[in-house]
């Protein structure tokens, strides 16, 4: 009995707090007049608010880095070359990274654009390359992993990596090849090319002194390894003094069959 009754006296007390609430509560007109009063919004701040339209805030997965690279062939060698510098529009990153990569030992890539893909896209080179050499117990050669690069381009066509390719390196004869190639895989072999920032200012020199284009009564000399070693620095020079993306050193490689051999010449490092 005294279970029941203390129950009870509960239930009733419960049933009076819910009424006493009820009959305190507030109407929905008056909720609607206090959320419009002037407790929450100060009308004189809105005066000051100015209205423009939509805003559409973007974003670009890419960025341009900079960067010049260059590759020549000649009859028993190749050379690919670039600068140092790593920048995004008028600040450097580093006055140190080269973006020319080894393949293999007769094989050189020259990257320039977005650094992160050059980074992913030689990753990815080398990985392939390491799988090859298991498989077939045997090196990739330079037309080989041209047509390997384009496959890996092609196939990420809709959304590309930013990067501009130039392979250099000795073919399955021992005479020096040049592919030169655009982002989404098309390739072609060359004799010569540059690619990056300042392959304007490059590749008309390059057609004058070793294409010999468009030029009359001019004897057609064979490219020598000095000279084209030596044309490579004064290209590389000039377009320091023109180009801001293009500066502080000069990395070349020099591929010929006794391996690959590297030089470093200074640049411009405003």
């Amino acid at each position: 009995m005294s279970t029941r009754c203390s129950n009870r006296r509960r239930r009733s007390c419960h049933i009076a707090v819910i009424q006493r609430l009820y009959a305190n509560r507030t109407p929905f007109a008056s909720c609607n007049k206090m959320l419009s009063s002037n407790t929450f919004v100060d009308p004189g701040k809105m005066k000051d608010y100015h209205y423009t339209g939509p805003v559409e805030h973007r974003f670009s997965p890419y960025s341009f880095n900079g960067g010049t690279v260059l590759a020549v062939a000649g009859e028993d060698f190749a050379i690919v070359a670039s600068d140092t510098r790593l920048s995004e529009g008028y600040s450097i990153h580093s006055r140190d990274s080269p973006k020319c990569y080894k393949l293999t030992d007769t094989t050189v890539i020259g990257c320039s654009g977005f650094h992160g893909d050059c980074l992913t896209l030689t990753k990815i080179i080398d990985a392939r390359l390491k799988m090859y050499k298991h498989s077939n117990n045997k090196t990739m050669t330079s037309g080989a992993i041209a047509a390997m690069l384009s496959t890996i381009l092609y196939g990420r066509r809709f959304f590309p990596y930013y990067v501009y390719n130039i392979i250099g390196g000795l073919d399955e004869h021992g005479k020096g090849a040049v592919y030169s190639f655009d982002p989404v895989g098309s390739y072609q072999r060359d004799t010569y090319k540059a690619g990056g920032s300042a392959s304007a200012m490059l590749q008309p020199l390059l057609d004058n002194q070793i294409g010999f284009k468009n030029m009359e009564g001019v004897q057609h000399v064979p490219l020598t390894q000095d000279k084209a070693v030596q044309l490579v620095k004064d290209v590389f020079i000039s377009a320091a003094e023109r180009d801001v993306y293009t500066g502080d050193a000069l990395r070349v490689c020099i591929i010929t069959k006794e391996g690959i051999s590297e030089q470093t010449v200074p640049l411009r490092k405003d």
